[in-house]
């Protein structure tokens, strides 16, 4: 047979197709046989060509991938027989040491994906091989096995495999490390790789065994950061001058990066090394600037290969170091290091560092998008640029005044050197103040919070943009032969519009429009004038953007179908912000009608993208919103039928089709606020919609569909009620009953999350409309109750109770509940216990509100039906389980057990717990009770000081951070709080208005002087913390 495969092989290779199809289809006959074996001693053969030895390597790791065990997913069958794979394993072990790297290689390869399968179980002997390997005086096998190790320890070396191997790997590893005469310098990188992932691991176990890391990292880190601190003094010059290869820079690299981890994960242990490894950081980007402008900024010569073919990029080292820079500098055991002397040092290796190279230029001149995503704050591409901005807002962060007047210094060094390089005739005079500005612009928010500190502290400006705005900026406009440099400066006075006078403001956005309608002007100046225009448009008040805003519409209308993707979004997101000049009073029918033309191609070309969608729908909005004579007839006219034809028109197969239609209908009806929605609106939308929500099973569908309902709903009941459907004469009512109903029935609870709103805007504006079916409505609510599982989900089927509770239905309400059966139960059962079971997790401002009032409201009306109702009352505490963080598995083991009491004690437990935590109650007075008066059953006594739990942070941060979070972390989620309420019908609902803290003490009080409901037997069973607030309230005055 390994004649017969070599020949195969060797016919692959041939020129002639025929013959190289006809030697492929031959080796997958023989491939299905068990070939394993003679694949394995061909590949090991000395005497055969390279080329040949390759191809074998490569059909075996395919054989391995078929034909050797089912753990592969590409496994066909027929296993290779046990005594087989020993060979095979130990003809591929040996092949770690063949003369040729390229065997070495493709063996490594081979045996990785055999460990993959076969270690620990059926190959245990693997690991003591490979050090013994690693431990021989062969360079050769150190390389094969160090290629195996490193996907072996990532791959199948388990964090609590780690800890017995170390001590005896990592010794063998740090000598070859060392061994610098005998090693090359990707072998010797690929040790540092595995010590990287070892340090990993450690961290990821050091929680179950805390001693065995504490006692291994304090033995093995220091002699392996003693070690990295050697290699990094070394001249970092001596790998890139004067030398065939830069497999030199693999080293500081590693090193580099597991400098970052080891920080991250062990910081005690690193702090002593911190001061060098900054200092070996900025030698290095000082050393290796020149090798940086030689081969990447003017691309002088091409960028050396490794020694293996691969490519070591200079800038990712680059990018190493400034991340290491960066998270030390975002830490407190560094700080001092970073003084006057080297912050100015560091912040001009930044900017030297993030010039554009030779290839950005050709890239960003060519592909806009490329161009646009690089200067997003947003962008997903890493580069030397991206990673140095991140470093010098870092440190403006932790050292502001310093920093910013670092950046100063730097930029006006470089303003003057480009002058005099300019004037020298210097091709490349430009990148440097390009790159200045650049990072000016990157940190713009943080530099001028800086600037306005120091003013507000009687302190002068660290930095002098203004100098640069009037002095340096306008001689950059009209330079045309420095595109980018020409479009830099426009996006960097947009960044600035905070300090430029109106009068200027308004010459520069002039300015940025002039270059828009430039034919002259390339691809990079006309994308930065776009993000120009857009900044301005966001932040300046020049009294000349609503007269140019029907110019820059026609101007970018152009660009809107000639672009996509990146350029495509910043298009969008500039047109959003003129079109709300003045809220769109000057946009005339005919900027709309040629507006609306190129969206709606737009939304053809990309209606499955959720970003255009989203950002379409803004531009839309602000179309229909506009109180221009015209402008939503337009919409009315040209949109709205096209929308609604590609709802009835989308299947299954396209759904997103009829998802991003719906969500843009929501868009330009929800921008008309309260004003008029046209006679035939509903009438429009309802065939489409309706069909939508009936045929549908998509989830994203019925939830934009039943969004834009509620909408139309509060905002169009009247037609709502006055259509009927054409083809079944069913009523605009009915049809929304049968989408509630079918919502209801189905098991899908993800179209049902915004059935509440429905049902809850139906209630308030259908009036007698909705009586007739309202017990049917609440009966099958009330059973879909009983089988909802997720929380949002059953808090949509509350809160339509509660309302009706609230608002003078409450007696009907319970009688209803009273008399009806589901399954056995009450459905006053059932209503009551699972909204007794969800409502301390109540959702949204609105909804935690009415769910409170209306416990208040069930409370006071003594109904024996809810005094006879046994509720869940408070976890019971078993001793087993205090002070023990709860598992899946230790709860399926001790399940949680809870108290049983009286639906009223439970309703004033909540009401409580409002008071003492929700909305602005949090606030209400009870602030100077002392946590001593409150009775504690945690069983834990030892909390240090507060203040230590959040080790790091200063008293003025604690205070920020709580005030950003708020009550129930309002301010942080924006749902809890007032303002926030998106719904603007509940924001002016008569519920929004109530003083709830004031409501809730208020009924207490008379809850206690009238006993209520038996107050004061109920107290009794509150908990000592409940009942010192009850009782507080009730003794105020």
């Amino acid at each position: 047979m390994a004649s017969e495969i070599a020949q195969c092989l060797t016919a692959t290779l041939s020129a002639d197709p025929t013959t190289r199809i006809t030697a492929e289809l031959k080796l997958n006959e023989l491939t299905a046989r068990p070939a394993g074996l003679t694949l394995s001693q061909l590949l090991l053969a000395q005497d055969v060509d390279i080329s040949l030895r390759q191809s074998a390597g490569i059909l075996l790791r395919r054989y391995i991938r078929e034909r050797w065990s089912p753990f592969f997913v590409q496994f066909k069958g027929n296993a290779t027989q046990v005594e087989v794979k020993i060979q095979i394993r130990q003809a591929i072990f040996q092949g770690l040491s063949d003369p040729s790297r390229k065997i070495r290689s493709i063996c490594a390869q081979i045996l990785s994906s055999i460990a993959n399968s076969d270690w620990p179980d059926e190959y245990p002997e693997l690991l003591t091989l490979l050090i013994g390997l690693l431990s021989s005086d062969s360079p050769d096998a150190v390389h094969g096995a160090m290629q195996v190790l490193v996907e072996f320890v990532s791959a199948d070396l388990s964090e609590d495999q780690i800890l017995p191997v170390l001590r005896e790997l990592l010794p063998v590893l740090l000598s070859i490390l060392g061994a610098q005469d005998r090693h090359s310098a990707l072998t010797r990188a690929r040790t540092i790789v595995v010590f990287r992932q070892c340090v990993e691991a450690l961290y990821m176990v050091k929680d179950q065994h805390p001693q065995a890391v504490k006692e291994a990292t304090a033995s093995i880190l220091p002699v392996w950061l003693d070690a990295f601190i050697v290699l990094l003094n070394i001249d970092p010059r001596r790998d890139v001058e004067n030398t065939p290869n830069w497999d030199g820079l693999s080293i500081r690299m590693e090193v580099f990066k597991t400098l970052d981890i080891c920080l991250t994960s062990f910081p005690r242990t690193v702090t002593p090394y911190v001061h060098d490894v900054l200092n070996a950081s900025l030698q290095h980007l000082h050393a290796l600037q020149s090798a940086f402008s030689h081969y990447y900024l003017t691309a002088s010569s091409p960028v050396p290969q490794n020694s293996e073919g691969g490519t070591i990029d200079l800038t990712n080292l680059t990018c190493t170091i400034f991340d290491f820079v960066t998270r030390a500098a975002r830490g407190s055991r560094a700080r001092e290091w970073f003084s006057d002397v080297n912050l100015a040092a560091l912040v001009r290796a930044v900017f030297d560092w993030v010039q554009m190279s030779n290839e950005d230029e050709e890239q960003w001149a060519n592909d806009p998008n490329a161009f646009v995503a690089q200067d997003s704050d947003e962008t997903l591409q890493y580069s030397t640029r991206v990673a140095g901005f991140d470093l010098l807002s870092v440190l403006i962060e932790h050292s502001p005044a310093v920093t910013v007047s670092a950046m100063n210094a730097v930029t006006r060094q470089i303003v003057q050197e480009s002058s005099n390089n300019r004037a020298a005739r210097h091709d490349d005079w430009w990148r440097p103040l390009e790159a200045a500005l650049a990072a000016l612009g990157a940190t713009a928010e943080s530099v001028l919070d800086c600037v306005e500190d120091e003013l507000d502290s009687g302190r002068p400006k660290p930095i002098d943009i203004e100098f640069l705005l009037r002095s340096v900026v306008p001689a950059l406009l009209a330079l045309s032969e420095r595109p980018f440099l020409q479009g830099r400066a426009f996006v960097f006075a947009s960044q600035y519009t905070k300090l430029l006078p109106e009068e200027l403001a308004g010459q520069y956005l002039d300015a940025s429009v002039q270059v828009l309608e430039a034919p002259e002007a390339g691809v990079p100046v006309k994308v930065s004038a776009i993000r120009a225009i857009q900044n301005f448009y966001q932040h300046i008040t020049a009294s000349n953007k609503q007269a140019l805003a029907p110019r820059v519409v026609q101007d970018l209308q152009p660009f809107v179908t000639q672009t996509s993707e990146d350029t495509l979004s910043l298009v969008l997101e500039t047109l959003s912000f003129v079109l709300l000049v003045n809220d769109g009073a000057w946009i005339t029918p005919e900027i709309a009608s040629s507006l609306l033309v190129s969206l709606m191609e737009v939304w053809t070309k990309f209606n499955k993208d959720p970003l255009f969608v989203s950002l379409l729908g803004e531009i839309f909005g602000a179309l229909s919103g506009s109180p221009a004579p015209g402008a939503y007839e337009i919409v009315l006219k040209q949109a709205i039928p096209v929308l609604c034809n590609a709802i009835l028109t989308a299947s299954s197969d396209n759904a997103w089709l009829a998802e991003s239609a719906l969500d843009l209908l929501d868009s330009i009806i929800g921008a008309r606020g309260d004003r008029d929605l046209g006679d035939n609106l509903f009438a429009t939308i309802a065939p489409a919609l309706f069909y939508a929500l009936a045929t549908n099973e998509d989830r994203d569908v019925i939830q934009s569909g039943i969004a834009l309902l509620t909408l139309l709903i509060r905002r169009a009941f009247n037609q709502l009620l006055a259509w009927s459907d054409p083809q079944t004469g069913k009523s605009g009512l009915e049809h929304v009953l049968a989408v509630i109903a079918k919502q209801l029935q189905g098991e899908d609870e993800s179209g049902g999350l915004f059935i509440g709103d429905l049902i809850i805007h139906l209630l308030r504006v259908a009036g007698e409309a909705v009586v007739p079916v309202l017990p049917e409505l609440l009966q099958a609510t009330a059973k879909r109750m009983q089988t909802a599982k997720t929380a949002t989900f059953v808090q949509s089927l509350i809160i339509p109770f509660a309302y009706l509770i609230h608002n003078d239905q409450r007696d009907t309400v319970l009688t209803l509940l009273e008399s009806t059966d589901i399954d056995g139960r009450s459905a006053l059962d059932v209503v009551i216990n699972t909204w007794c079971e969800n409502a301390e997790t109540m959702q949204g401002f609105w909804a935690s509100r009415i769910s409170t009032l209306a416990l208040c409201s069930l409370y006071a009306s003594e109904r024996p039906s809810l005094q006879q109702l046994v509720v869940k009352g408070d976890i019971i505490v078993k001793e087993e389980t205090r002070d023990v963080i709860m598992t899946r598995s230790r709860t399926k083991q001790i399940p949680t057990e809870w108290t049983r009491i009286p639906f009223p004690a439970k309703a004033l437990k909540l009401i409580i717990h409002e008071l003492t935590s929700g909305g602005e109650s949090a606030s209400m007075g009870l602030g100077d009770i002392e946590p001593s008066d409150l009775a504690t059953d945690d069983g834990d006594e030892t909390w240090e000081d507060e203040g230590h739990l959040c080790p790091g942070m200063d008293k003025d941060e604690m205070a920020f951070l709580s005030e950003l979070l708020g009550p129930r972390g309002a301010a942080f989620d924006n749902e809890e709080g007032f303002d926030d309420i998106d719904d603007d019908d509940l924001k002016a609902d008569p519920i929004s208005q109530i003083d709830l803290d004031a409501h809730i003490r208020t009924f207490l009080r008379e809850c206690a002087s009238r006993n209520v409901n038996n107050f004061s037997a109920l107290v009794d069973i509150l908990s000592p913390d409940e009942t010192l607030v009850v009782q507080k309230v009730v003794s105020e005055q």
